[in-house]
């Protein structure tokens, strides 16, 4: 691991997104509470928070962090057939948190994948990156729009 114990602890934050796409049907079935497991987004949302307190044990040389705040939110767009999640991660330390972010992401969509695959085998999930962050020493970062 990176030596980071020279470095100030500073507040960080680090926003990441991914989306995974679907059929219409299968959609509706999250939508309309009607999958077969049950709470699909409710699921996911904790799933994704559980991804991000983990990530140092999923990540082999990702420093453990004691982290703030998480929040995992989604939105539905149906025009496309797709469930988008973004993932807000938050500490006070010597090193950011776009780690916990994007595996607080990937956890939720793997999530909503496997409470609905018996439904719908060929979801994709795709495009998962950091959009934001702030803090440290090199500053802000945040994907043009």
């Amino acid at each position: 691991m990176v030596d980071v114990g020279a470095k100030a602890a500073t507040r960080r934050v680090a926003v990441a997104e991914g989306h995974i796409r679907m059929t219409p049907a299968t959609l509706a079935l999250i939508t309309q509470g009607q999958a077969r497991k049950g709470d699909v987004l409710g699921v996911a949302r904790i799933a994704g928070i559980q991804g991000a307190k983990k990530t140092s044990d999923l990540v082999p040389l990702c420093h453990p962090l004691a982290l703030t705040r998480v929040a995992v939110d989604f939105d539905i767009q149906p025009d496309v057939s797709r469930v988008v999640c973004t993932a807000t991660v938050e500490t006070v330390g010597p090193t950011g948190v776009e780690m916990e972010a994007l595996c607080a992401v990937q956890v939720a969509l793997l999530t909503i994948y496997d409470m609905c695959k018996a439904a719908d085998r060929g979801m994709v999930i795709g495009e998962v990156r950091v959009v934001e962050k702030h803090g440290g020493k090199s500053g802000s970062y945040v994907v043009p729009r």
